[in-house]
């Protein structure tokens, strides 16, 4: 990242012109908890989207695709709602439709201006009359402080919400681009690993914001695995209004690169805090990968760490069982050298050398078991290939990941 970005607060409204709520429409039988949310921008926004590659999609993407389609990659609002998924159900299409046009009525904007997602538990039929009966409280409430009642919205087995916000300086304008995210299970590439939603109000043409979405979804959401599951609901979108006043961006340049480093900051912050609250986890991990031959192979490398079910559950025991590691390197579908591998684990405890050469090197395993009991922890691999590199996010496994999805419908 060539820039330094300013932490900004508002989540998904810390951008100008963009709005948020969200309420507890009954979906939830827990009445402390909302499941429904609504964000919405008083100019019309270019969007972008990047959704699952699980065959089996949601019908709510079905639906945000033919939107973003009809209008030419042109968004207002989101309606969103957790605790049902709305997939594989006969209705499920006629139902999101239903979504988006109840939104769009209470907001005086276009059924097709409307992104809509939904998540929970798939294949039970979603219930279109408690959104309903809630939609015109839920717009009445629309303000920039209700971010986090938006965010708490989309939760499901997530233990806290998930907001990012930065800002920057572009063409002599204050910007910023905004994001809150939802995840916890059923997290895995390839895109885009769970619901995710960011604002701006940079001015940037529709062309360029997808093609920032994708390049940045591949190096952040791509790179996180909680249980090995791609989800059929996934979806990264994003809304940009221009209300910042920068000169629209058109072509790629350093106002371009400037805005896809500042979309990196606000993705890889938001994949860092979903791989900390996997479901039933104890500690986030982050694999880096160096020294590879280009980025593919160090994003495949560091993704196979990552994913391993053996490995995960080493590092709950907070055991130094590198050998997991190298076998986990060792199965990646990449070329390079085995024998030049080196592999050390880091925390705020320090770091220790566990393997060099592609060989076992002695160490403490009273001081791996201090470096391993803290809840960040780093493994660093390097290839001794090339100059590239990569990084991917994960979590440990645990016994409550099992209690978790053992009685999920419950």
């Amino acid at each position: 990242m060539k820039q330094e970005f300013t932490q900004a607060e508002g989540g998904v409204c810390a951008a100008i012109g963009f709005s948020a709520n969200g309420l507890n429409c009954g979906l939830n039988p827990d009445k402390n908890k909302n499941d429904l949310a609504l964000i919405y921008s008083e100019a019309v926004c270019k969007a972008a989207a990047v959704y699952t590659t699980n065959k089996v999609k949601g019908a709510p993407i079905l639906v945000t695709k033919k939107n973003l389609a009809a209008t030419g990659n042109l968004a207002k609002a989101v309606i969103a709602n957790s605790k049902n998924a709305n997939t594989c159900n006969a209705d499920g299409e006629e139902k999101a439709r239903m979504m988006c046009e109840l939104a769009a009525k209470e907001l005086g904007i276009a059924p097709e201006e409307v992104i809509v997602a939904s998540t929970g538990v798939i294949g039970q039929i979603l219930p279109i009359e408690p959104i309903a009966s809630h939609v015109k409280e839920l717009a009445e409430g629309l303000s920039a402080e209700n971010h986090g009642k938006a965010a708490n919205a989309v939760m499901t087995t997530d233990t806290f919400p998930k907001e990012v916000a930065v800002s920057f300086e572009l063409d002599g304008k204050k910007c910023t681009i905004g994001g809150m995210a939802k995840g916890s299970g059923m997290i895995h590439p390839n895109m885009a690993t769970t619901l995710n939603f960011v604002t701006t109000d940079v001015a940037i043409s529709a062309e360029l914001i997808q093609k920032a979405l994708s390049e940045i979804v591949k190096v952040t959401y791509n790179c996180l695995s909680i249980d090995g599951d791609t989800s059929t609901n996934d979806m990264v979108s994003i809304m940009a209004n221009g209300l910042a006043g920068n000169k629209e961006i058109t072509e790629e340049g350093a106002d371009y690169e400037l805005f896809r480093d500042g979309l990196y900051e606000v993705l890889m912050q938001m994949t860092k805090m979903l791989a900390k609250d996997g479901e039933g986890a104890s500690k986030m991990l982050e694999c880096t990968c160096a020294g590879a031959p280009d980025q593919d192979t160090a994003i495949i490398v560091a993704k196979s760490v990552i994913r391993s079910p053996l490995f995960k559950c080493a590092m709950f025991g907070e055991d130094a069982n590198w050998g997991r590691i190298l076998c986990a390197i060792g199965y990646a579908e990449a070329d390079f050298d085995i024998s030049q591998v080196e592999v050390s684990l880091e925390s705020a405890k320090g770091t220790i050398k566990v393997c060099e050469h592609g060989a076992g090197v002695e160490f403490s395993e009273e001081k791996a078991k201090e470096v391993l009991g803290e809840d960040e922890i780093y493994i660093n691999i390097d290839l001794h290939q090339g100059e590239a590199s990569a990084k991917a996010w994960g979590c440990d496994l645990t016994y409550d990941y099992v209690k978790i999805n053992g009685d999920y419908r419950s």
